[in-house]
């Protein structure tokens, strides 16, 4: 039911014997923990699972609840006795878990023998929650490093890297007054740069209109045209909406 809210219809692929879900429901009552022991008994369920529908994918979720209460030891070894039966049988796993302390997992186990490793969180900045998803390590490959955002809906996942590139634009060399004297001494007494955007930010009253109209008056007397745009709040009585481009 979850999964159907984005949009991954599951009973139709379980009908096409495309998916095939295991779900182990183990009650921590009932497990007891004595000498020596293997996996072997999961492998046996999962080698079943894979031929049922022939997988080439197959996701263990979650490591947590699977391994609960294990001896660390064992595990250890035997996770990756685990990881190395999976390429031998030539599939793509992925294995969740809970990120833990000091490790990324509770354990500290999988991002040591795994071949790629992805970080989630879910952070709030500002009263604003942001999930990010990096990108730790991928074996044998280049991977960016930066925390990317990424949305849950109803279209699925969606991630939204950023751009690290610098976008190349051309620039011209040519320099315009900015309308102050001083002001063009501390750009390499030249002024601006002819095509460039420059912003001008402050709170009310620090000189943001005057800088500008200074620079429009230095246009003006270098006999060239200029174009000023003056915004003004103009709220109509119906809507309480404001047009921006309603001006004096």
């Amino acid at each position: 039911m979850n999964l159907k809210s984005m949009g991954y219809d599951l009973d139709d692929l379980i009908a096409k014997n495309k998916l095939y879900i295991e779900q182990g429901l183990l009650s921590q009552d009932e497990i007891v923990e004595t000498g020596m022991y293997d996996l072997e008994g999961l492998f046996v369920r999962l080698e079943q699972a894979i031929y049922k529908v022939n997988a080439k994918r197959v996701v263990l979720d979650s490591l947590d609840k699977l391994f609960y209460g294990l001896d660390e030891k064992i595990l250890r070894s035997e996770f990756l006795r685990l990881l190395n039966w999976l390429k031998e049988k030539e599939v793509t796993a992925i294995i969740t878990s809970e990120i833990g302390d000091p490790f990324l997992t509770r354990k500290g186990i999988v991002e040591y023998v795994a071949d790629c490793v992805i970080i989630l969180d879910n952070r709030i900045t500002n009263q604003i929650s942001t999930r990010r998803l990096r990108i730790l390590k991928y074996r044998g490959s280049i991977q960016g490093n930066n925390e990317y955002p990424f949305t849950i809906d109803e279209t699925g996942i969606s991630v939204y890297p950023i751009i690290s590139e610098a976008i190349q634009q051309e620039s011209s060399i040519k320099r315009i007054p900015s309308g102050i004297k001083h002001l063009d001494e501390m750009l390499d007494k030249k002024g601006f740069y002819q095509g460039s955007s420059i912003l001008i930010s402050g709170t009310a009253g620090t000189g943001k209109t005057s800088i500008g109209t200074s620079f429009a008056f230095s246009v003006c007397k270098a006999k060239k045209h200029v174009f000023i745009v003056h915004l003004k709040k103009l709220r109509t009585r119906s809507s309480g909406i404001w047009n921006p481009l309603d001006s004096n």
